[in-house]
């Protein structure tokens, strides 16, 4: 089995590499197992547009050239990273195994259940399980969950991070990572968060994701094909610029005093009414019918007045991610930067997370 690392977290701390289609995302962090987390480096680059297409990579030069850049930027003593495949390229289930079982008996129960849900042979797939705690309940059952990949999404993840220089020492799902940084913005919510409906907006450059956890339990999650590309396409097209060119343009502000009002402004108003029109959904379509927190994350997050613009148009509460407050900064990071980077560094963070044995 191929460790699709949702076993536990062991030694030795990993580089968190999060390789999206707009951007490489390297991230390290040092302490744990009782001491305090430190942010000790961290870039993004960014990856040319046709490199990864829906999560695939498309072109595997392009790729690895963005990898290295960042690893120039990053510095030297980079040799494990922790990477990530997209949630669409897995599929996962729980199932409920008798208790007791060495793992090699699991190993065999899970080979068994996995023939029932994965549309695949298994020897085309990559297959992981973890051990989620005792069935509630059930007598002397535990629940399991399995995750499956097709291989050739893991090796092309293991081949680019060879091109450039590293292993791939754990390959993870990217919402499973995002949710190991989320579990650290929760705790900063009244209570912890405890008993709260809480929604998480993850707005990348193509979709807009949704999930909705009550106490770490996910409960509902939906997708939509929106995201901060449509604004740099605006952006294009209004200034007569190259989209690589407006994409800078956003990110060094130097575009327009005429930009906030044009096309920020209304991209904010239509991002509203879209995380508004998931909720919807979410409550139609389920026994809930509140969210007490919304929680923004993706690059697109930090647009001014997002949060205050969603919390009016939803009529609730409505924060940016920030899954590295009450952490440590080493001298090579300015914070001011890596509070606005944050809410992009979600799965680069869960991922920075993870350990290997020694």
């Amino acid at each position: 089995m191929f460790d699709l690392s949702l076993l536990s977290r062991k030694a030795r701390p990993l580089v968190g590499l999060d390789v999206s289609s707009s951007s490489v995302k390297l991230l390290e962090l040092v302490g744990g197992d009782g001491e305090t987390l430190r942010v000790e480096r961290y870039v993004i680059e960014p990856m040319a547009r046709e490199a990864v297409v829906d999560g695939n990579i498309a072109n595997m030069d392009l790729a690895v050239d963005a990898v290295r850049r960042a690893l120039r930027r990053f510095g030297a003593g980079v040799k494990g990273v922790a990477m990530a495949l997209p949630a669409s390229a897995v599929i996962t289930k729980r199932i409920m195994l008798p208790g007791g079982l060495r793992e090699e008996e699991m190993e065999v129960q899970v080979e068994s259940e996995a023939n029932q849900y994965i549309p695949f042979a298994l020897d085309e797939v990559n297959l992981d399980f973890q051990v989620l705690g005792d069935a509630v309940g059930e007598d002397q059952d535990v629940e399991v969950l399995i995750a499956a990949s097709r291989k050739e999404k893991v090796e092309d993840r293991v081949a680019l991070a060879e091109a450039a220089g590293l292993k791939a020492e754990v390959m993870d799902v990217e919402s499973f990572a995002t949710q190991s940084a989320f579990d650290l913005v929760v705790r900063q919510l009244p209570q912890g968060g405890k008993d709260q409906i809480i929604a998480l907006v993850d707005v990348g450059a193509t979709m807009t994701r949704v999930t909705v956890f009550l106490n770490a339990n996910e409960v509902y999650t939906r997708e939509q094909v929106f995201g901060g590309n449509q604004l740099t396409h605006d952006v294009a097209r209004m200034y007569g610029m190259s989209v690589e060119d407006a994409e800078a343009a956003k990110k060094n502000k130097t575009l327009p005093e005429t930009f906030a009002a044009e096309l920020q402004r209304p991209f904010v108003d239509s991002l509203a009414l879209e995380i508004s029109r998931v909720l919807q959904f979410f409550f139609t379509s389920t026994q809930y019918n509140q969210v007490d927190q919304i929680v923004l994350a993706g690059g697109c997050a930090v647009i001014p007045d997002l949060p205050d613009v969603v919390k009016s148009r939803t009529q609730i509460e409505t924060l940016v991610a920030n899954p590295f407050s009450g952490m440590a900064v080493s001298s090579k990071v300015r914070p001011k930067a890596l509070v606005a980077d944050a809410p992009a560094l979600m799965v680069a963070c869960g991922l920075a997370m993870r350990r290997v044995e020694a």
